[in-house]
C-alpha cells in the first residue's frame, strides 16, 4: 500500500519487515516512466538490491518487484545485465523483457552463453524470425532454461513431424504444455495421435488439436481410446471438426460434470435426445456453466417467449455474452417483430453475426421505421418503454 507523505511516495512492505522510501527521477525505461530508487531501512542487502534492480531495469512496480524478489535473489547486476543484453540483441524491447521476467524472474540468473544463447540460436537456425523468437519467449520464458538436447530439440522435431510448418510450431511453443510435458511425446501423445489416424481423422484436424489443446492428446492412452469410442457411438463423424471438439470436451469434463450439465438442461423440459442433438451440433454447449445456462434460458424462454426445444437447435447461444450479445440483439428483434417488420419465425442465427452485419441488417435498415432502435440496441431504452409488449412477452416461434 502506498501513500503520499511530505511529497514523497512511501511504500510499506510490513509483510516481510521492510520499509523503502522511494524518490522519483526521470529514466528511459520505459519512456515517460520514473526511476524508483530504494533505500532499505531493515532488509538483507541482496533482497533490497533485487527489488531495486527489478524496478530500475525491468520496469516493475514496487509491489510487483517485491513479489518477484521472493522467487529470485542476486547481489550484483553483472549476470542480470548480461541476460538483458542478450535478449535485446535478439530484438526484445523493454516491454517484452518486463513481461518475460514477470512470468519467470529466475530468467535473470540464467547463464547467457551456456543457457540462453543455445536455445535462441537454435530457434533462429530452424527458421524462426526475430519476432517469432520474441513471441515464444514472452509467452513461455521457461523454455530458455530447459535442456536444448533433451527437451527443446525433441519437442521441435516431434511437432515438426505432426504439424509440419513453423507457423503451427510457433503457436504450439507458446503453450506452456510443451515446456513441462516433453516426456509425454512418445509414450502418450504419439499413440493417441495414431488412434485418431486409425479411425480416419484428417491430419489437418489433428494438427489443429495438437496446436490448440495438446493436453487432450496427452491423456492416459486407455482412457483416451475409451473416450474416442464413446464419441463415435454418439454419432459423431471422425471426418468432421466437431468430432475432435467432442473428444476435447469429453476429456476435459468428468462423467459427473457431464451428467450434471445434462440435468441442468433437463430442468427446462429438454429431453435427452434434444440435449444430445445440441451436443452433436456444438459440443461446447456442455462446457457452459450452470449459471450461464440458466440465465440464457431464463431470458430466451421467459422474457422472449421462445420454446426450449427450438433454442436447442442453436447451442452456440450458451457461450455468447448475455449482456453484450443476446439481450441487445433479441431486444431489437422483438421490437421489429412487434412492429411487423420481421417474421416471428426468424432463426437465432442473427446472434452469431458480426456486430457490423447485425447493425446493418437489423438497426440501420429500419431506423426510419423505428428511430429508437439504436437506443434499444445500446440498452438506453427498454422494450416496455416503447409500449410494444407486455412484461410477460408473447410467444415466438423460432425457425429450425
Amino acid at each position: 500500500m502506498s501513500s503520499n507523505f511530505f511529497g514523497k511516495r512511501v511504500v510499506s512492505l510490513t509483510n516481510v519487515g521492510l520499509m523503502f522510501e522511494i524518490s522519483k527521477i526521470q529514466m528511459n525505461f520505459p519512456r515517460n516512466a520514473r526511476l524508483l530508487i530504494f533505500r532499505s531501512f531493515s532488509s538483507p542487502k541482496q533482497h533490497s538490491f533485487t527489488v531495486s534492480y527489478l524496478i530500475n531495469s525491468c520496469g516493475f512496480s514496487p509491489e510487483r518487484a517485491l513479489s518477484a524478489s521472493r522467487k529470485v535473489h542476486f547481489e550484483t547486476a553483472e549476470r542480470a545485465d548480461s541476460v538483458l543484453a542478450v535478449l535485446k540483441d535478439y530484438g526484445f524491447t523493454n516491454i517484452h523483457i518486463s513481461k518475460a521476467v514477470s512470468k519467470y524472474p529466475s530468467l535473470l540468473t540464467a547463464h547467457p552463453e551456456k543457457t540462453l544463447l543455445p536455445k535462441l540460436e537454435f530457434f533462429r537456425s530452424v527458421g524462426f524470425s526475430g519476432p517469432d523468437i520474441v513471441s515464444i519467449v514472452v509467452s513461455s520464458p521457461f523454455i530458455l532454461k530447459r535442456s536444448l538436447e533433451n527437451h527443446v530439440i525433441p519437442s521441435y522435431n516431434f511437432l515438426k513431424s505432426v504439424v509440419m510448418v513453423n507457423e503451427n510450431i510457433l503457436r504450439a511453443f507458446k503453450n506452456p504444455f510443451w515446456i513441462s510435458r516433453q516426456n509425454y511425446l512418445q509414450n502418450t501423445i504419439a499413440p493417441n495421435i495414431a488412434t485418431l489416424q486409425e479411425i480416419g481423422v484428417p491430419m489437418s484436424n489433428i494438427r489443429s488439436l495438437v496446436t490448440r489443446q495438446p493436453d487432450v492428446v496427452s491423456r492416459n492412452r486407455e482412457k483416451f481410446s475409451t473416450t474416442v469410442k464413446k464419441i463415435i457411438e454418439m454419432g459423431f463423424n471422425p471426418l468432421r471438426l466437431s468430432f475432435l471438439k467432442a473428444v476435447e470436451v469429453s476429456c476435459q469434463l468428468t462423467e459427473f460434470t457431464f451428467e450434471h450439465k445434462m440435468e441442468v438442461y433437463r430442468r427446462w423440459g429438454l429431453t435427452d435426445d434434444e440435449i444430445m442433438l445440441m451436443f452433436r451440433l456444438d459440443p461446447s454447449c456442455i462446457r457452459s456453466s450452470e449459471k450461464k445456462i440458466m440465465s440464457v434460458m431464463d431470458f430466451l424462454v421467459n422474457k422472449m417467449g421462445w420454446e426450449p426445444a427450438a433454442i436447442a437447435r442453436y447451442p452456440f447461444v450458451f457461450y455468447r455474452s448475455l449482456e453484450k450479445n443476446i439481450i441487445p440483439r433479441c431486444s431489437v428483434h422483438k421490437v421489429l417483430q412487434m412492429k411487423g417488420l420481421v417474421k416471428k419465425d426468424l432463426c437465432l442465427g442473427f446472434l452469431c453475426k458480426s456486430e457490423r452485419d447485425f447493425l446493418d441488417k437489423f438497426v440501420v435498415k429500419y431506423e426510419q421505421d423505428v428511430p429508437e432502435l439504436l437506443n434499444v440496441y445500446q440498452g438506453k431504452i427498454g422494450i416496455l418503454e416503447l409500449g410494444f409488449v407486455s412484461e410477460k412477452g408473447d410467444k415466438t416461434v423460432v425457425a429450425s
